[in-house]
């Protein structure tokens, strides 16, 4: 095969030619690329790719460890510059179709045969090397993508100048969000399926950049805020719930300007600072469904006053008990009473003994406030 390799690389600009128009017809990749880039660097590369072809076939061997590194290194800084790797393989593959059936006109059987099992060993060494250095330079743009994203985010967490990150993150910056706080219920599932799963939730819930900072415990989201409000965030839990198979709780709030960023996080850990320490169930809570609450957290004498109407329960659990179910259902007796397993009349008797302990007057709206407040005070407490 020595005098068929020599004609290969006597022929070399013909077959890069043949090689590059090939491409440039039936690649999508390379059909939108400048003729000057196609007839530079692109042409430079089949060249080298062809030659190495030749040498390698007339010394009857495939590529050794230093060719492949070269290979590699030159993939990995295409891959760096956008080459996907779908058109990588195709350029390689329709290359050498088009190489082929150049070298055939003046070939001779034998040679066609020899020169095509050689052809298949050399894509056999050469493809998975590229496809490796592609998929390894794919995972650092991507590290070094999540990385940049995250940096992004505390910046607009903290208030801090982030356009230029949005723009080396190739992030478009909403004029207003929603800031989430994710709390996902512990369970068995791998904590980075779990983390996936919670991302594709978030993307498929709308078109624009979602910016999130997630672990399998939850995590904070910066939606871009809609014009209608938060709307939609329901639904958005319930497919979060259903992809992770667990409960989740959100708090959010609304930042009407990028500016307004940290102190809506701000509102945000003080309302599922409150969810949890109530011990709500799962679901979406903005300040206005805890707004008696965050007032009532805050500290002070009076918090501590309402929270010691209730300290002449403390011998008494079974009221305590009693007291905490009656508030959490409304004031409804029945399902208060069902709650705890106990007979309607037993319960009534229960609340007479707690108006008569602690002074409330369980019959008037003035004591039911204050047994409610105390309730959530003791709690917060």
């Amino acid at each position: 095969m020595f005098r068929f390799a020599q004609r290969m690389l006597a022929r070399l600009p013909e077959l890069s030619r043949a090689a590059v128009e090939r491409c440039a017809t039936e690649v999508p990749f390379y059909r939108d690329l400048p003729r000057e880039s196609l007839d530079g660097e692109v042409s430079g590369a089949f060249t080298a790719s062809i030659r190495l072809v030749a040498t390698t076939l007339r010394e009857d061997r495939a590529p050794d460890a230093a060719e492949l590194t070269e290979i590699i290194d030159w993939s990995a800084r295409r891959a760096a510059d956008g080459l996907p790797l779908d058109a990588a393989l195709s350029a390689y593959l329709t290359g050498s179709l088009a190489c082929w059936e150049r070298l055939a006109a003046d070939a001779t059987p034998d040679e066609l045969r020899r020169y095509g099992a050689h052809a298949l060993r050399y894509l056999a060494a050469v493809l998975p090397a590229v496809a490796l250095a592609h998929l390894h330079e794919q995972q650092q743009l991507e590290g070094q993508r999540r990385d940049m994203r995250h940096t992004l985010i505390s910046a607009l967490l903290a208030g801090e100048p982030a356009d230029e990150l949005a723009r080396q993150s190739g992030v478009t910056l909403a004029s207003a969000y929603l800031v989430l706080l994710l709390s996902l219920e512990s369970g068995p599932s791998d904590p980075r399926r779990t983390v996936r799963r919670v991302q594709a939730a978030l993307d498929a819930h709308q078109q624009a950049d979602v910016l999130a900072s997630l672990t399998a415990a939850g995590g904070t989201v910066l939606l871009p805020a809609p014009p209608t409000g938060p709307e939609g965030l329901p639904e958005l839990l319930a497919r979060i719930a259903d992809a992770t198979a667990r409960p989740v709780t959100a708090a959010v709030a609304t930042a009407p300007e990028r500016s307004a960023v940290p102190g809506a996080l701000e509102e945000a850990r003080a309302v599922a600072d409150l969810v949890d320490r109530l011990n709500r169930p799962p679901g979406l809570y903005r300040l206005d469904d805890v707004l008696l609450e965050y007032q009532l957290a805050r500290p002070g004498p009076a918090l501590a006053g309402l929270a010691a109407k209730l300290d002449p329960l403390d011998t008494r659990p079974d009221l305590l008990t009693t007291v905490e179910a009656f508030v959490r259902h409304g004031h409804n007796r029945s399902r208060a009473s069902a709650e705890l397993g106990i007979h309607r009349n037993t319960l009534d008797y229960r609340l007479a003994r707690i108006a008569k302990l602690t002074g409330l007057d369980l019959a008037g709206p003035e004591g039911l406030r204050l047994l409610d407040a105390a309730v959530t005070a003791r709690a917060l407490g």
